[in-house]
């Protein structure tokens, strides 16, 4: 298997709120879009996103009226440091403040006008480890 690239579809109540967010504050570019549909991408390695209006018929029906909940897209960035202060300059809240996990991570979260939590990473050398 050779894969080409990624997307995540996402299924939200207000597609054009969740667009909006991504192309303002997470350097998303929209890719295509129709009525309930919208999907963007980046020029890196960032996986795309596609938004789908929840009860679209595309939808599977045991899906159609369930809200995106429980999925984190999560970029790893090279300058955690620098997003986080980048995203508070431009107003946005940070819903899970910046914080260290003993396996190395570096996070902080954030969270889109749908409920869509978006995680900024970055790893580094856990604190005891050479």
């Amino acid at each position: 298997m050779k894969v080409t690239s990624s997307t995540v579809s996402l299924t939200v109540d207000d597609v054009a709120a969740s667009s909006e967010f991504f192309t303002r504050h997470l350097g998303y570019q929209e890719l295509m879009a129709a009525d309930g549909f919208t999907s963007l991408g980046r020029e890196d390695a960032a996986t795309n996103v596609v938004f789908l209006r929840r009860g679209l018929e595309i939808l599977p029906p045991g899906f159609r009226d369930q809200h995106v909940a429980g999925t984190i897209v999560a970029l790893v960035v090279e300058d955690l440091d620098a997003e986080l202060a980048r995203l508070t300059g431009e107003g946005v809240e940070i819903t899970l403040p910046l914080r260290e996990e003993e396996w190395g991570e570096r996070l902080f979260q954030v969270t889109d006008p749908n409920g869509v939590v978006v995680e900024f990473v970055e790893w580094v050398t856990p604190a005891g480890q050479v």
